[in-house]
């Protein structure tokens, strides 16, 4: 949001009237983000485990 209001000059009204698409070519980031693979769910699995309060 910071991007598009003060970086872009964008209006509240502007911004949120935007698809997803529409801001990213705006911000120019057209290289893809890999995939989370299994590896990489796993690790983020182990650094954030699922608790809840019956667990603690």
């Amino acid at each position: 949001m910071r991007a598009g209001l003060k970086g872009l000059g964008l209006t509240p009204e502007e911004f949120w009237a935007l698809t997803p698409a529409e801001l990213q070519l705006m911000l120019g980031t057209t290289a893809a983000q890999a995939p989370l693979l299994s590896d990489g769910l796993a690790a983020l699995m182990a650094a954030y485990p699922d608790t809840s309060e019956r667990d603690m």
